[in-house]
């Protein structure tokens, strides 16, 4: 290796890889193959093909907004339009299903107001169009779709200059003047991830130790920036932070040293690639010591890229709690893991979220209409679930508000509005469920004869786990004034109509969780058999301690 330091401090050891460590490596790229977390050539063949067509589709969105715009032919043809690809793909660390996080590059006289407009159709006239989704007014505003049965995120930044041609880079820090912040916020996915392969020592060791990390993560229900954990950009930044601390180790040392260092890190220092770059433009970046807001990132992972952003800035107090509890676990098995003990099996073990807590928030969005309505209301209320989170951590008598890192989906064909009303308000429960059940699933076949005749309806459940700890004499939880809080952000929505539209959110207990959300195998909790009273029947028995029943439209 050159005498090349990476980070902003000199790495802990440049040791080269012992022959046992280089077994121990062996070992986890064979775990990662048996599980599938490599894509086959065919597969990659197909994500190539499918951003070509949306390369495609950008130029030709650009043209037309152009020509409406009252520029020559000429003109809206040499206006361009570029895609670029970050997050896992361009990382190089996507498996079978992973999504293509995907930058539309456009002109300064096409508008984010185009984006959702003229290319929403322009992709909704493609034969390979599966399912659609606008969220413009996410903190990223974004376009959900399956396109040829990939998943792609799409965002959209407008640059200061009049034409995008095909060999632009995004290197260049004088291409953010002008720009607004969601502009910024949607460069700065490419920007970084290009940095970040570029602040690595060795690449591929620095993939093979993000895949097992990634793949942890979401075994381990602590993968997703929506829900208040790191998503996909910041646990790579975790990891690369590891890679130049010991640039000259293989990939599972890597990964021990990740568990090792992040269960023993005082946060809320930061984590950072390099150091935080300052710029000629009039950009926020991230300073704490300037800004308030930044004084409050509880685990701040800052982006390398110019404007320096903190890509955890939506953990919360509860999603911390977990993220360290599983960083200790972690450490724990790699130790078994190195002594030969266990294996990498357990530490890529399955969460056990729905076996945990005795209590459980379901929040249900519901849409008596169309998917693609519902993908839109559904896909508002997910995105606020972490600020229900917020508002619970603040009640006394709760220790933890621990979201799930996945929403869970359902459509139903109903007789009336009465069958409909049953169905909201059970939904997210076993009687929900047995409910259900009889009813004929919006996939059905006969689907457009039933729509016909009857009312149908798309519902979306997330699950918070409450972890309660109630002071002697608080017999009951109160949270309706974070529930109504919360009804009231969702209900302030643009589009929210009432007659359309429903948002619940219920109380369900460990044993009343429905059937769906056990995967195949596992076993569901069971009802413990109460046992018979041998107390004499004068004494006084003691009410056990409740959470209040929060049912509200």
């Amino acid at each position: 290796m050159s005498g090349q330091t990476y980070g902003v401090t000199p790495p802990i050891s440049v040791a080269n890889p012992t022959p046992k460590e280089n077994e121990f490596n062996d070992s986890l790229i064979k775990e990662l193959k048996a599980r599938g977390s490599f894509e086959s050539e065919a597969a990659t063949r197909k994500r190539v093909e499918v951003l070509s067509i949306l390369q495609k589709l950008t130029e030709e969105f650009v043209y037309i907004v152009s020509l409406k715009k009252n520029m020559s032919e000429g003109m809206a043809k040499d206006a361009g339009g570029k895609i670029f690809t970050f997050g896992s793909y361009r990382l190089g660390v996507y498996g079978p299903g992973s999504d293509i996080d995907t930058l539309v590059v456009v002109p300064k006289h096409i508008t984010r107001n185009d984006f959702f407009e003229v290319f929403y159709e322009l992709l909704k006239k493609r034969p390979e169009l599966e399912e659609i989704a606008p969220v413009p007014d996410a903190f990223v505003p974004i376009i959900k779709l399956e396109f040829s049965g990939i998943s792609i995120d799409l965002i959209c930044a407008q640059l200061d200059i009049s034409r995008v041609p095909k060999d632009l880079s995004l290197n260049d820090n004088n291409l953010l003047r002008n720009l607004d912040e969601r502009d910024l916020r949607c460069l700065n996915g490419t920007r970084v991830t290009d940095q970040i392969l570029q602040l690595v020592p060795k690449p591929t060791v620095f993939k093979h130790a993000l895949r097992c990390i990634k793949l942890w993560a979401q075994q381990r229900g602590t993968y997703g920036n929506i829900f208040g954990f790191p998503g996909g950009v910041a646990w790579a930044m975790l990891v690369a932070r590891i890679c130049q601390l010991y640039p000259n180790a293989v990939s599972a040392v890597i990964v021990e040293k990740f568990f090792q260092i992040y269960s023993q890190w005082s946060w809320p220092q930061p984590v950072l690639l390099k150091q935080i770059e300052d710029g000629p433009l009039q950009v926020r970046v991230w300073n704490p010591r300037l800004y308030q807001q930044d004084r409050q990132h509880k685990m701040p992972v800052i982006t390398p890229a110019y404007p320096s952003m903190c890509a955890t800035h939506n953990i919360t107090a509860s999603t911390q709690k977990v993220i360290m509890e599983e960083f200790k676990r972690g450490m724990s098995i790699m130790q078994d893991i190195v002594s030969g003990k266990k294996s990498w099996s357990d530490l890529l073990q399955r969460h056990e979220f729905f076996h945990k807590y005795k209590f459980y928030l379901c929040v249900v969005a519901a849409t008596q209409s169309n998917y693609e309505e519902h993908l839109q209301f559904s896909g508002m209320v997910e995105s606020k679930l972490r600020l229900l989170v917020q508002k619970l951590e603040a009640v006394e008598g709760v220790e933890l508000a621990h979201p799930f890192v996945k929403a869970f989906d359902n459509g139903y064909f109903c007789e009336n509005a009465e069958e409909v009303l049953n169905v909201v308000n059970t939904y997210g429960t076993l009687e929900g469920e047995n409910l259900t059940n009889e009813l004929k699933k919006s996939d059905d076949p006969d689907k457009a004869e039933l729509a016909k005749s009857k009312s149908e309806l798309h519902l979306t459940k997330m699950f918070i786990g409450l972890k309660i700890d109630l002071q002697k004499g608080d017999k009951k939880l109160d949270i309706q004034y974070p529930c109504a809080e919360f009804f009231n952000i969702c209900k302030s929505w643009q589009t929210f109509d009432s007659n359309k539209h429903h948002i619940q959110i219920k109380n369900v207990k460990l044993y009343d969780l429905p059937n769906d959300v056990y995967i195949e195998g596992e076993t569901r909790p069971t009802k413990p058999t109460k046992r018979k009273r041998t107390s004499p029947k004068n004494e006084v028995q003691k009410r056990p301690k409740s959470i209040g029943a929060v049912v509200a439209k």
